[in-house]
C-alpha cells in the first residue's frame, strides 16, 4: 500500500480510470470514490460549497476486487475484500501518510458487512460467530478497541446496519429491525413468497424516517408505519397500471426522496438524471467533451444532495432543486436512513417512468385513485405548516371578504376537475362538491353541526381533496375521495372551554394535538367513524374505550373489544397492536368491568403472534423464560457474559427439549407514558397499566407468570437486592447499639451508629412517605405499609430521643427491635416458598376481618358484664385494707394465709395475707377486664378462679354462656374459615399477585423517570419459551377444568392442538350437554307411565356419546 499526500487533477482522478465504488460518510461531510483499475481511492471534501477537490487517501499494491467499504467524516476508510472478506482499515491525518490501524478483538476474522455510525463508530459483521462488533475510533498506538459486541442468532442473516445503529435482518422470509441502543426488535415484513437465500441482499433494499419504513424485496414494495407497527401497503412496482395506491403515494409529501433509492434505475435516469446533468450544464460544472458524450453516470442520493459521477468525477447538486424543478411537491425529510447509488444496471421500461412518476403535471386527467386511510392519519401533522399559514392570514382584509361571503350565502373553490361549495351557517358548517360532467354535478354533501357558538375565521385547500376550516371553537381538517364519493374528518381539534377560543400557540409543536377523551365526547359521529375504521380504531381507540366505558355504554364497549379481537385474528403478525386498546384500559375495565379481564386472560391464552405455531429444540431450562425481544440479540459487552454465554453452551449442548414461542398478549402493558416532568416523576410519578391492574386474572395463566419473571429477571432482583443490602445495614446498626453491654462497646462508637440508623432510616422513611403520596388510600388498606411504617419511625425515633437524652429506652428500643426483625423476615416474600405463606396470612386476614370484629365485639360486652358483676362496690386502696365487706374487693379476694397449731386446729384469724395488686380482680378496670377475657378466650380462666361459684349463679351462667359460644361455638366457626380461606389461596397466583405489588413498588419509587422508559425493561411485547411437553399437560388440566378456551383465535388454537397431538372437540360436547338438558327438562315434564319413551331417548344419548372423539389419556 502507498500513499501520497498531494491534491490531484478533479478530472483525472484515478489517473483517469473509471470509478467502480463511491461512499459517503454518515453525516455527509466526506465522500470516497476507489477504482479497480486504477486501485486507488480517492476522497472528496463535500461539506463546503464550491467545486470539489479530490484527494489521494491510498493506492493499494495488489489487484484487489472489493466487496464493501466504508468511509467515516474524518476520513477513517475501512474496505471488506471480494476474496478473503478480510478487513483493512486506514486513516488518514492532514499533511500525513494514511496509517493502518489494528483492531484489538480481531483475529483475521472474516467480515461480510462495516460501516461506520453518526458517533464516528466502526460496526462490523464477523461471519463465522455471527457477531456483531462495534468500535471505538480514539486512536491509541494505531489500535482501536471494543466497545460493544452483540451476538446474532444462528438462523438469522444480517441484510445492512444503518448509520443510526439499526440492524436489518433476514429469516424465514421475514425482515426485522432491531436497534442496538435501544434494543427494540420489529418486525417489518414477512413475505409468503420464498426469497433465495443466496441473492437476499440484492433482493431486499430498506429506507426509512421517522415515521415510515420502506422496503423495496424484488419488484415488490412495502410501506411499513412505525406509530401503528404495521405494514399498511403493499406495491407491485412492475405493476404499476394495476396498483390503485401508487399514485397516491406520489403525491405525499416526504415520501419521494426515501422512494428513490429503492426504485428501479431507469426510472431514476428517466428523469432524476437527466435533470441532474441539466443542473450540472447549467452551471457549467460539465466539460465539454461530457456534455456531448452520452458517458455511464452514477447519481448518489443523500439526504440534501445528490453526487453526479461522470469520467472520475464528482459534482454536489441540491436535491431539492431537481426534484422541485420536476414539479413534484415534496418536502425533504430530515432523515433518511440509508443513502444510495444508481447506475444503468436496472431494467425499467422509460415508458413506465413517464406515464407514472415523472410526468410533469402528474397525470391528472388520470383516474382518480383510492387513498389509504392509515397515510391520510400518518401524514396529517404535514398540514401543520399551512394551519400556521391559516391562522396568520385570519386578519387578512382578502380573508374577511371570503368568510363573510361564506357566511352570507356560500362561496365556490375550483380545484382542476372538481369544485367546493362552502357555506356557514349558526355554527354549521356545509360542504358541498361538484364535478363536471358537461355540468357541474353535485356528488356529495357533508354537514356538521358541532358547537352552536363558533364562528368561522378562515379556510385553506391543501390540495384539490384536502380543506382546512378554522373556527373560534376548533380546528377541522377534512378529506374528499372521490372513489366512493364521501367526505372524511380526518381530524378535528376543538376547545372545551366555552368561554376559550382556539389559539395558535396549540399548534406550535411540530405534531397535532391528538384527539382525547373530552373531543370524542362532543362528537358522536366521529365516534362512530372510529368504530368502524380499522386505522382510525388503531390510532384513537384507547380514548375510545376510555370513553365508552366511562360511560358505561355496553355496547359500545363489547364491539370495540370484538373488533380489536377480530382484526388481531385477520393477521396475527401485524395487527397484534390491537391488543393494546385493550390492554392500555384495563385500569377502568378492572374497576367498572372486571368481567373483561378475566375473559380477556382466558381468551388470548397461549397465543402467538404468527398464524401457526412451530416447535424448536432449545435449552430443557427455558421452560417460561421470558424475552422482550425476537430476534433475540445476545449483549457480549463484558467478557465475563461472553464466557457464561459459551459456558452455558457447551452445558447445555446436549440437554435440548422441544419447546414452543409464545407470545404474552399484554402488549404495552407495562408501559409508561413517553412524556413527563422530571420534577413531577420525583413526587408522584406517572404509572402503566401494569402498576393501575394487581389482579388475579391476570397472573392465574402463564403470561401473568412470565410477565413477572420477565421484570424480576431485568430489574427487580438487582433493585430489591440492593434494598434489602441498605435495610440489613439499618437493621445491623441500630441491633448492634441496642443489644451490645456498654463494657463492649464505646460511647461514641454506639453514638455513631445510631447516628447511621438515623440515616438510613430516614432512607428508607422517604420511600414509603412518597409511596403515601402516590395513592394515599391504597397505602392505608395495605397492612404491610402500616407496618413498614412503623418499623421505619420507631428505631428513628428511638435513636433520637436516646442521643438527645442520653436515656436507654428500654421498652423502645425492644420494641423497635421486634418490628426491624419482623420487617427482616418480610424480605423473604419474594421467594415463592416463603411468598405463598405471606400471602396467605394477609389474605386470609382480610376474608376473616369481619368476623374478628364479630369477635372482638362480642369480647368486650362479655367485659362490660363481668366488669360490672365483678368490679368493687366502694372506693379502696391497694396500700390499706380499710374493709373487707365487699365480696369483689381485692382485699377481699387476695390469698390470705392461716396458722395452723400442732393438734391440727386452725387458727380463724389470719396469720398473712398477700398485698393485692392489679390483677388480683382484673375486673377493676375496663380495661383489664378485656384482657381478662382474651385470656379466658385463650384457656386461661385464672382471673375468674378468685370467686367461688356455688354462691354465685350468675357468674356460672356468664362463664358457660362465654366458653360455649364463643370458645367452643365461634373459635371452631374460625377455624373452620381457616381451613377454607387457606385452601383458596394457597396456590401460586396469590405468590405472584404479592410479587406484583412488590415491582410495581420498585417501578415507582425506586427507578429514575427515565429508566422506567428504557425500551429493554419496558418493552411493547414479551414472548416466552415453554416446554412442548409441560404445554401438553396444561392444556389437558385446563381441557379437564373447563378453561380451555377458544371463544377467540379458534384457528390458532386447534393448529396448537393438532401440534401437540391433542385431541378435542368443544362444540360435539357442547352440544351433547345441551341435549342432555333438553331430556333433564323432558323428564320433568313427562308423566309416570313415558319412562320407557324416555329410557329409549336415554339410550340415543348414549350411541351419541360413543360417537363423540375420546380424549387421551393423561399421560
Amino acid at each position: 500500500m502507498s500513499s501520497e499526500n498531494t491534491n490531484i487533477d478533479e478530472d483525472k482522478s484515478h489517473n483517469g480510470k473509471p470509478i467502480s465504488k463511491i461512499e459517503i460518510s454518515p453525516n455527509e461531510e466526506y465522500l470516497v470514490t476507489y477504482s479497480e483499475i486504477d486501485h486507488s481511492f480517492v476522497g472528496w471534501n463535500v461539506k463546503d460549497e464550491g467545486p470539489l477537490k479530490p484527494e489521494l487517501l491510498i493506492k493499494l499494491d495488489s489487484d484487489k476486487s472489493l466487496y464493501q467499504i466504508s468511509i467515516s467524516d474524518d476520513k477513517k476508510l475501512a474496505y471488506i475484500d471480494n476474496y478473503e472478506s478480510l478487513l483493512k482499515i486506514y486513516m488518514k491525518c492532514d499533511n500525513e501518510n494514511a496509517k493502518k490501524i489494528e483492531l484489538d478483538c480481531d483475529d483475521n476474522y472474516k467480515y461480510c458487512y462495516c460501516t461506520f455510525n453518526l458517533e464516528g463508530e466502526l460496526i462490523l459483521h464477523e461471519m463465522k460467530d455471527n457477531i456483531i462488533y462495534i468500535y471505538s475510533t480514539q486512536t491509541k498506538n494505531d489500535k482501536w478497541n471494543c466497545k460493544r459486541m452483540y451476538k446474532i442468532p444462528e438462523d438469522f442473516n444480517i441484510i445492512s446496519i444503518s448509520k443510526y445503529n439499526n440492524l436489518y435482518l433476514f429469516s424465514n422470509n421475514s425482515v426485522y429491525e432491531h436497534n442496538l441502543i435501544t434494543g427494540k426488535s420489529i418486525k417489518i415484513f414477512k413475505d409468503d413468497e420464498e426469497i433465495d437465500y443466496t441473492l437476499y441482499k440484492k433482493n431486499i433494499r430498506i429506507s426509512r424516517d421517522e415515521e415510515l419504513i420502506f422496503i423495496r424485496i424484488n419488484n415488490k414494495l412495502i410501506f411499513y408505519s412505525i406509530e401503528f407497527e404495521i405494514p399498511f401497503a403493499s406495491l407491485d412496482i412492475n405493476n404499476i397500471n394495476n396498483d390503485i395506491q401508487l399514485h397516491n403515494f406520489m403525491y405525499c409529501t416526504r415520501l419521494i426522496p426515501l422512494l428513490i433509492p429503492l426504485l428501479s434505475g431507469n426510472i431514476i435516469k428517466a428523469r432524476y438524471l437527466n435533470e441532474c446533468l441539466d443542473r450540472l450544464k447549467e452551471y457549467d460544472q460539465l466539460s465539454k467533451e461530457c456534455q456531448t458524450k452520452n458517458l455511464p453516470v452514477k447519481i448518489r442520493v443523500t439526504t440534501k444532495y445528490a453526487f453526479g459521477v461522470r469520467d472520475g468525477s464528482i459534482k454536489k447538486i441540491e436535491h431539492e432543486k431537481i426534484l422541485a424543478k420536476m414539479n413534484l411537491k415534496f418536502k425533504i425529510s430530515d432523515k433518511i436512513i440509508e443513502n444510495w447509488y444508481f447506475d444503468d444496471d436496472f431494467g425499467t421500461s422509460n415508458k413506465i417512468t413517464e406515464d407514472w412518476y415523472f410526468d410533469d403535471d402528474l397525470k391528472t386527467n388520470k383516474e382518480t385513485y383510492e387513498t389509504n386511510d392509515l397515510l391520510n392519519i400518518i401524514f396529517i401533522n404535514s398540514y401543520i405548516g399551512t394551519i400556521r399559514e391559516l391562522f396568520d392570514e385570519i386578519d387578512n382584509s382578502e380573508n374577511k371578504e371570503v368568510i363573510n361571503k361564506i357566511k352570507k350565502e356560500g362561496k365556490l373553490f375550483t380545484q382542476k376537475k372538481i369544485e367546493w361549495k362552502i357555506k356557514f351557517e349558526n355554527g354549521i358548517i356545509n360542504l358541498k362538491v361538484f364535478r363536471v360532467h358537461k355540468l357541474w354535478v353535485p356528488i356529495c354533501t357533508r354537514k356538521d353541526n358541532i358547537s352552536k357558538n363558533q364562528d368561522l375565521l378562515g379556510i385553506k385547500f391543501v390540495n384539490e381533496s384536502d380543506i382546512i376550516i378554522l373556527t373560534t371553537k376548533g380546528l377541522f381538517i377534512y378529506h374528499f375521495n372521490e372513489n366512493n364519493k364521501y367526505f372524511y374528518l380526518n381530524y378535528f381539534y376543538v376547545e372545551v372551554n366555552d368561554g376559550d377560543d382556539v389559539k395558535k400557540e396549540v399548534f406550535l409543536k411540530p405534531t397535532l394535538p391528538s384527539l382525547n377523551y373530552n373531543d370524542l365526547k362532543l362528537y358522536d359521529k366521529w365516534i362512530l367513524y372510529i368504530k368502524d375504521n380499522k386505522e382510525r380504531l388503531l390510532k384513537y381507540g384507547v380514548e375510545l374505550l376510555t370513553l365508552a366505558i366511562e360511560q358505561h355504554n355496553l355496547d359500545l364497549i363489547e364491539d370495540i373489544y370484538k373488533k380489536c379481537m377480530n382484526y388481531c385474528k385477520e393477521d396475527l403478525e401485524n395487527n397484534r397492536k390491537f391488543l393494546s386498546i385493550i390492554t392500555s384500559t384495563m385500569p377502568l375495565l378492572n374497576k367498572c368491568y372486571p368481567d373483561y379481564i378475566s375473559r380477556y386472560s382466558s381468551e388470548t391464552n397461549m397465543i402467538t403472534d404468527t398464524s401457526f405455531y412451530s416447535i424448536g429444540y432449545n435449552n430443557s431450562n427455558l421452560h417460561l423464560y421470558s424475552f422482550s425481544q425476537y430476534p433475540q440479540i445476545i449483549n457480549l459487552t463484558k467478557s465475563i457474559w461472553w464466557c457464561k454465554y459459551n459456558l452455558s453452551m457447551k452445558i447445555f449442548k446436549h440437554r435440548k427439549t422441544p419447546t414452543i414461542i409464545f407470545m404474552n398478549p399484554y402488549i404495552k402493558f407495562v408501559n409508561y407514558p413517553q412524556k413527563y416532568n422530571w420534577f413531577k416523576e420525583l413526587i408522584r410519578p406517572q404509572s402503566s397499566p401494569f402498576v393501575k391492574v394487581i389482579s388475579k386474572d391476570i397472573y392465574k395463566t402463564w403470561n401473568g407468570e412470565t410477565l413477572i419473571d420477565f421484570k424480576w429477571n431485568n430489574y427487580g432482583k438487582h433493585y430489591y437486592a440492593l434494598i434489602w443490602i441498605v435495610y440489613m445495614a439499618f437493621l445491623g446498626c441500630f441491633t448492634v447499639a441496642a443489644t451490645i453491654s456498654q463494657q463492649y462497646i464505646d460511647e461514641d462508637t454506639q453514638s455513631q451508629l445510631l447516628i447511621a440508623s438515623i440515616i438510613l432510616g430516614f432512607i428508607h422513611l422517604s420511600f414509603e412517605i412518597r409511596q403515601l403520596i402516590y395513592d394515599p388510600i391504597k397505602w392505608i388498606h395495605n397492612f404491610w405499609n402500616i407496618f413498614d411504617l412503623i418499623a421505619f419511625f420507631l428505631p428513628i425515633y428511638t435513636s433520637i430521643y436516646w442521643l438527645k437524652t442520653n436515656i436507654k429506652d428500654i421498652k423502645l428500643l425492644s420494641f423497635s427491635c421486634l418490628f426491624l426483625d419482623i420487617k427482616f423476615l418480610l424480605f423473604f416474600r419474594v421467594f415463592e416458598s416463603f411468598g405463598i405463606y405471606f400471602a396467605i396470612m394477609i389474605s386470609v386476614g382480610k376474608q376473616i376481618a369481619s368476623f374478628l370484629v364479630v369477635l372482638f365485639i362480642i369480647i368486650i360486652s362479655f367485659a362490660h358484664t363481668f366488669y360490672i358483676l365483678l368490679s368493687p362496690k366502694s372506693n379502696f386502696s391497694f396500700e390499706k385494707n380499710e374493709n373487707n365487706d365487699d365480696p369483689n374487693n381485692p382485699w377481699s379476694i387476695t390469698p390470705a394465709y392461716y396458722q395452723v397449731f400442732e393438734n391440727g386446729t386452725v387458727n380463724q384469724n389470719q396469720y398473712m395475707i398477700k398485698l393485692p395488686d392489679g390483677n388480683t380482680n382484673m375486673f377493676v378496670d375496663f380495661g383489664t377486664a378485656i384482657f381478662a377475657m382474651y385470656l379466658f378466650l385463650t384457656g386461661d380462666s385464672s382471673a375468674l378462679s378468685n370467686w367461688t361459684y356455688k354462691g354465685n349463679p350468675s357468674l356460672v351462667i356468664l362463664i358457660v354462656i362465654f366458653s360455649l359460644l364463643i370458645v367452643v361455638y365461634l373459635m371452631n366457626l374460625l377455624i373452620g374459615l381457616l381451613n377454607n380461606a387457606i385452601e383458596k389461596d394457597n396456590n401460586k397466583t396469590s405468590y405472584l399477585v404479592q410479587k406484583a405489588e412488590i415491582l410495581a413498588e420498585i417501578e415507582l419509587l425506586y427507578l429514575l423517570p427515565h429508566q422506567r422508559r428504557w425500551q429493554k425493561w419496558f418493552p411493547d411485547v414479551i414472548y416466552y419459551y415453554a416446554d412442548a411437553d409441560k404445554v401438553r399437560h396444561r392444556i389437558k388440566e385446563m381441557i379437564k377444568e373447563s378453561e380451555w378456551n377458544i371463544d377467540e383465535f379458534l384457528e390458532l388454537k386447534k393448529n396448537l392442538l393438532d401440534k401437540l397431538n391433542i385431541q378435542h372437540n368443544p362444540v360435539d360436547e357442547a352440544n351433547l350437554q345441551d341435549i342432555s338438558k333438553e331430556i333433564r327438562d323432558l323428564r320433568s315434564k313427562l308423566p309416570q307411565h313415558s319412562e320407557a319413551t324416555l329410557q329409549d331417548i336415554l339410550n340415543e344419548i348414549r350411541d351419541l356419546r360413543s360417537k363423540l372423539p375420546q380424549q387421551p389419556a393423561e399421560s
